[in-house]
């Protein structure tokens, strides 16, 4: 039985190693994934006005998208 308080895998790997390239993974993951979602906001509120002021976040966002372009 492996001892419960080692810091090396299995596959010799440190522990933080392979937990720091799993939250570099989880964050670049993140990042993308807001991209997608603000830009096709941008595009639905562009395209949709009637939908201003339905949803404050929505409004919000697609504002300081315009903002900082």
């Amino acid at each position: 039985m492996a001892d419960p308080m080692t810091t090396q895998l299995p596959t010799g790997a440190p522990v933080e190693q392979v937990i720091d390239t799993e939250l570099d993974r989880i964050r670049a993951h993140r990042a993308t994934l807001k991209n997608r979602h603000s830009e096709a906001l941008s595009r639905l509120m562009a395209e949709r006005a009637d939908l201003r002021g339905v949803h404050a976040l929505a409004d919000l966002v697609d504002d300081s998208l315009r903002w900082s372009a």
